[in-house]
């Protein structure tokens, strides 16, 4: 099998690849990036491209169909990744994020391509009170990046009709955990390193709110089987929560659970804050149904140690790091006051 994984040099690409490289055996890997993050490295004593038989350098607005040929699968993670980013670039989110991956996907199917993973995202769900919310519930977009993902699913949803395509939207959970290549603008995350640099984590909100998460390494566990399911397994096209029913956190319980796993960490939480509308409980019974060999492995606590044990390891102590490349908007903001980038999010020559 021939795959293409665009975004592959973000968080989720580092442990992806070496996923598929060991659990598919005979798979030839093209990387496609705009290497925007390709140098905020956290730990890895070789380059995590390495794993990959080429990388390409390009801006996914700009994918051409001989990027495409030969390939059997596209996986497609490239995105303006979270609210922040979408907020401060909301014009440039839509057209990443939405009609660059609506293009792909229409030039991937004419080219030949049968299947395309679409890394999508619970947050569409946004203020949703009531019980977990299941697949064919109202959608609640509130940010830019939400938005977008609606927007995308809703193509790619057009497109798969017509061609008969396999196509997968993974509406993954939060991240979190270890990466070659770490984020530390995800709550988890965060709440670990604030342990480590402060001994002291810091709720905003007043830790009510609700948020699933996913260990990166049960992502690319759900992305194989978006590679290998057949159209039995959820028809040819398919939207479905991706995560485990077991880590429905509130927001104050996994601060607790960091603070256990950081012996000494203190947690304070802002009870008078006004309430934080992407709260959001999520049912993932079908995706227990149509994955059940492909089900997340990672539990919060072995999540919280190896994030842990990754950030000692590089003796992160950074009381500043939400200043640092750690947060991708800060290296985006970084690029474009060096001159490297403009404000559409493209390198300068």
């Amino acid at each position: 099998m021939k795959i293409l994984i665009t975004g592959n040099m973000g968080y989720v690409g580092p442990p992806l690849v070496s996923h598929l490289r060991r659990t598919l055996g005979d798979v030839h890997l093209t990387g496609l990036d705009s290497g925007f993050f390709g140098h905020c490295l956290t730990g890895a004593t070789a380059l995590p491209e390495h794993r990959l038989d080429r990388q390409a350098f390009r801006d996914v607005r700009d994918i051409r169909e001989e990027d495409l040929e030969g390939a059997d699968a596209v996986v497609h993670l490239a995105a303006v990744s979270n609210d922040p980013m979408g907020n401060k670039f909301e014009t440039v989110t839509d057209e990443i994020n939405h009609v660059s991956s609506a293009r792909i996907a229409r030039v991937a199917m004419e080219a030949g391509v049968k299947r395309f993973v679409f890394a999508s995202s619970c947050s569409m769900y946004g203020a949703a009170e009531g019980g977990p919310r299941k697949e064919t519930d109202a959608l609640n977009p509130l940010t830019a990046y939400a938005r977008s993902k609606v927007a995308t699913e809703k193509a790619l949803e057009a497109l798969s009709l017509r061609a008969q395509n396999v196509v997968t939207s993974l509406r993954f959970s939060t991240a979190c955990g270890m990466s070659d290549r770490l984020r530390l603008d995800l709550v988890l995350n965060d709440f670990v390193a604030c342990a480590l640099s402060s001994g002291e984590i810091t709720v905003l909100s007043d830790g009510s709110p609700w948020r699933p998460l996913i260990d990166v390494k049960d992502m690319a566990l759900a992305i194989e089987w978006a590679l290998t399911r057949s159209p039995e397994q959820g028809g040819h096209s398919v939207a479905v929560n991706v995560g485990s029913d077991d880590w429905n956190y509130q927001v104050r319980d996994l601060a607790k659970a960091v603070a256990q796993a950081v012996p000494g960490t203190r947690v304070a939480i802002n009870e008078a804050a006004p309430p934080d509308k992407r709260s959001y409980r999520v049912d993932f019974s079908l995706y227990r149904e149509l994955a059940p060999k492909h089900q997340p492995r990672v539990s919060l606590e072995q999540a919280i140690e190896e994030l842990k044990a990754g950030l000692l390891g590089i003796n992160f102590r950074d009381t500043d790091f939400r200043s640092s490349q750690f947060m991708r908007l800060k290296v985006l903001e970084s690029h474009i006051s060096g001159g490297r980038l403009d404000n559409s999010l493209r390198w300068r020559q």
